[in-house]
Formats: C-alpha cells, structure tokens, sequence
C-alpha cells in the first residue's frame, strides 16, 4: 500500500468513527399527542420538532405521534413512567389526575376569553401547578390553548341549561367535569377522543363539548350538527417530559429544550 493509499483509508476510518460517535450521542425522543394532525396541538408539537434539532447542535430530536397512535392519554401517562415515552402535549384535564390543582382551569366561565387563559398561564399560580407534577415523576413545562370549549348536539343546539336534562354528553374523565356536567342534569359519558365520532353517530352519545379546531379537525359536524358557541372555558393542554427523560439531559440541553418549547408554546 502507497502511503497516499494508506493515508486516504485512515482519514476515511477517522471520519466514519467520528460519525459514528456523533450517531451515538444524538439522541431522538419520543411526543405522543391525542390530536389529528390538523390540530393546533399537534402543530405545535411538529414545531418543537422542527427547532430542538438546531437548538441542540443536532443531539436532540424529536418523532412526533398524533392522533392517539399510542394510544389515550391515560397510556400515554403510563409509558411516560416507565421510560417507553419521553414527552406528550397532554390535556391539562387528564394531566390533573395527577396534580389536582389543574382542574382550576376547567371552572365555568372562569374566563372571559381564551386571551384571558393565555395571561393567567403567565402567572406564578399557573407555575406552582406544574411544579405539582413532580411528584408523579413528571416535568411541566408550559401551557398552550385550543381556542375554548362549545357544546355540539348530534340534532337540535341547546338553548338553555335544562335542554340538557338526562342527555348523554361526552366528558374527559376526571372529577370537575364529571360533577358540573351531572349538576346540570346531564348524563356526564366518558368517551376517549379518537372514538367520539362512531359514539356520536350512533347516538352513544346526544353531545360533546369540544373546541372549534377538534370539531373540525376530527370531523365530528359530519355526525352532529347542533352548535351552541358557549365559550364554557378555556381547554389548556401541557407540554411534559417524563422525569426520567429530563433528568438524563444536560444542563445545557435543558435550557435549549425550553426555550424551543416556550416559543412553540406562544
């Protein structure tokens, strides 16, 4: 071998090694959403896919799942426990069962508006319900809305509280929803999202609440065709990273995570 020969296959081997090193560092996570890919969620959640690379030198990157391919937010929870999935832009509804301080949010015309919502999520009081979820080993780091939250009927819209009487009105599961749903007489009827439609088409369901976005993203006017615009509340979602997967970050990575995720976020 001529020693320009050997000095061409070291170089070669150098630089392969050197890829195969930066292989090994970039590290790719994992987002579960329950949104359809035309939903506000899931587009931001396709937005800190597309920043955490550049943000981190390329050792970050991020595989979004929407539409519930791994299954509801109740699994989701479970495999961000466990280490199967690192990250999820999860109901804060579904999130409060394990910090029962976000029901706070989903209060009846607490807020006049979404603007509303997105200024108290600036406040320290919204900051201290994040924190709570460290005890369930997971990591808050902000909050983004969907619009607010409307009543859609399979017939007729409502027009007035008792036109809800013993209707069978679709509900995330947990506590505050359950029991101001049922203290205006309806029937409160947990359904996961990804099978309201078939429920509402043959008529499992009489009605959903839902924002403006899902109901059309998921295409539920198809099977149901009575809207109130009642502005009801705000519906946040929150962006959680398993504890397991942020504490296996840099300090530096950290910082770089949330900075893309506040801008995502906004």
């Amino acid at each position: 071998m001529t020693f320009a020969k050997f000095t061409t296959t070291a170089l070669r081997g150098a630089a392969a090694a050197l890829l195969m090193a930066a292989s090994a560092e970039a590290r790719e996570l994992r987002m579960g959403v329950i949104t359809p890919p035309s939903h506000v969620w899931t587009k931001v959640a396709n937005r800190i896919a597309e920043k955490l690379p550049e943000a981190t030198g390329g050792a970050l990157s991020v595989a979004v799942f929407p539409a519930g391919q791994l299954g509801s937010e109740q699994e989701m929870f479970q495999q961000m426990s466990t280490g199967l999935l690192d990250a999820g832009l999860m109901t804060a509804a579904i999130t409060s069962l394990r910090a029962p301080s976000l029901q706070g949010w989903l209060t009846p015309y607490l807020f006049d508006g979404v603007e509303d919502a997105i200024s108290a999520a600036d406040t320290p009081a919204a900051g201290e319900m994040l924190k709570e979820l460290d005890a369930a080993g997971l990591h808050g780091m902000g909050y983004t809305f969907a619009g607010m939250r409307h009543i859609l009927m399979k017939d007729a819209p409502v027009t007035t509280p008792e036109a809800l009487a013993n209707k069978k009105i679709r509900i995330v599961p947990f506590p505050a929803m359950k029991t101001w749903w049922g203290a205006i007489g309806a029937v409160p009827t947990p359904v996961n999202l990804t099978e309201v439609y078939q429920a509402l088409q043959t008529g499992l369901l009489d009605g959903i609440d839902i924002d403006l976005d899902a109901l059309v993203g998921n295409k539920y006017n198809e099977v149901a065709k009575g809207l109130t615009i009642t502005n009801h509340m705000p519906f946040p979602s929150v962006m959680i990273v398993s504890d397991m997967t942020w504490s296996g970050l840099s300090a530096d990575e950290q910082a770089a995570f949330q900075s893309v995720v506040d801008e995502a976020l906004a």
